[in-house]
């Protein structure tokens, strides 16, 4: 009865990767009681043949609060059950087994060494929750729940772990984790980190830099309207440049040499195709593509290769009132663990940045009715911030010669065409700004 009611709630909740398609079952693998009232789930959920398992922190009250029943799953026998991931009465067994290395039942709970965890703040659960749920004690620590679970160490527990014995900057430290064996492979179930009380968000800033310059009088530059955000730019340049430097230090790295490179371009020419098939807006494109493409083919040089970010954009990183701090090193979440885990060029995160910048020139052009009049400022902005990221990446030790400059443009337009085809499906109105990458610059 209980597998019934899951299947029926865990199809409504954002972090469920299988929306759009039936469950054909849902069974639970593992249910161990952790408190008085609190139980760990772990259930598979199989939809077209194909299995994928997630983790759910089950509450039982015999009365809810109103402030949980957003969070209600069922009723069963007078009993109350609930996402207990929202209730800071229950979540407190997160901090307290991290901070006493327990373990229960191959539930593993363990801190990183030499840190102590106070147990006393409460959680609350960001709004913002997507493929996971980040629950937030005090001011002090955030902790994210992997919702979906994949066997093996997750990255960001690898990366950060890592860096921070090194005492890298840039970083949030870590503070603890929570793992068990998924079909005998130690697998990352959360990852808890310092919590940035007073950064505020990449994204957030961007934005208000471009809503200052649309807001100035037409002959004011970007350069010199008030929000101008260059100078952080290239200050963010500066930090991704010493977190690459940093990860080649920690990881192994290799080169790739040109007939592997030749195949990245024909990967990036395949994902094209199918593309242009799916938004026929595309293909008045595909020329300047693969021109772009065809000089990659061209490169004779071997490619360094190395650990990435390998999701790298605006929303990734915070501003600290000291500097800027890289977030959320786990890759695409959709992504297989090896393709995350697995060695690229630099210039791929480089890229992904180059992207966001563009995004939030755009961003609120979307439905704009000056959209039209405004797209030169918007222009404007993106080459300025785009330009400044680049040099402090080269003068924090980037290294971006002209065979790299040929990369990373493939990879900013391969990055630019599956935008394309995401907002075709999600956000048609969007299409304008993935479609501005192809301009000539």
């Amino acid at each position: 009865m209980l597998a019934e009611l899951l299947a029926a709630w865990i199809s409504r909740q954002r972090w469920f990767g299988g929306k759009g398609r039936p469950i054909d079952q849902l069974s639970i693998d593992s249910d161990v009681e952790l408190t008085p009232g609190l139980r760990h789930l772990i259930v598979a959920v199989w939809q077209d043949d194909s299995r994928d398992r997630y983790q759910l922190l089950l509450g039982e009250r015999t009365e809810l609060p109103d402030r949980l029943n957003h969070a209600l799953i069922a009723t069963i026998d007078d009993i109350y059950l609930y996402d207990a991931a929202h209730d800071p009465d229950r979540t407190g067994w997160l901090l307290e087994g991290m901070a006493h290395d327990e373990t229960r039942s191959g539930l593993r709970m363990r801190h990183v060494p030499g840190v102590e965890i106070d147990t006393s703040p409460r959680s609350l659960v960001l709004g913002a929750e997507q493929s996971n749920t980040s629950l937030v004690y005090g001011d002090a620590y955030i902790c994210k729940l992997f919702r979906r679970l994949i066997p093996g160490i997750n990255p960001e527990l690898e990366i950060i772990t890592t860096l921070a014995a090194r005492n890298a900057p840039h970083i949030a430290q870590p503070y603890g984790w929570i793992e068990t064996d998924l079909d005998g492979t130690d697998t990352t179930l959360a990852f808890m980190q310092e919590f940035l009380s007073n950064a505020n968000d990449g994204w957030d800033l961007a934005l208000a830099s471009v809503r200052d310059l649309y807001a100035s009088m037409p002959e004011v530059s970007a350069a010199e309207a008030g929000g101008d955000f260059a100078a952080e730019s290239e200050r963010l340049g500066i930090a991704t440049a010493r977190v690459h430097r940093e990860l080649a230090a920690s990881f192994p790295t290799d080169v790739v040499e040109s007939h592997e490179v030749k195949r990245m371009a024909e990967a990036f020419r395949r994902r094209l195709g199918r593309a242009v098939a799916e938004v026929p807006e595309l293909r008045q494109h595909v020329g300047a593509l693969e021109d772009a493409y065809h000089q990659v083919e061209q490169l004779t040089n071997e490619v360094f290769v190395q650990r990435v970010h390998g999701d790298y954009h605006l929303g990734q990183v915070m501003r600290t009132p000291t500097d800027w701090v890289v977030l959320d090193f786990e890759g695409e979440p959709g992504q297989p663990l090896a393709e995350r885990r697995a060695l690229s060029s630099p210039l791929r995160d480089v890229a992904g940045m180059l992207r966001s910048f563009d995004y939030a020139a755009r961003h609120l052009l979307a439905g704009h009715p000056e959209a039209a009049e405004l797209e030169p400022r918007a222009q404007e902005w993106a080459d300025r911030n785009r330009g400044t990221f680049l040099d402090g990446y080269v003068a924090g030790g980037g290294r971006i010669n002209r065979g790299d400059a040929a990369l990373l443009r493939a990879f900013e337009l391969a990055k630019a065409v599956y935008e394309v085809v995401y907002e075709a499906r999600n956000r048609p109105t969007w299409l304008p700004i993935p479609l501005a990458a192809f301009r000539p610059r």
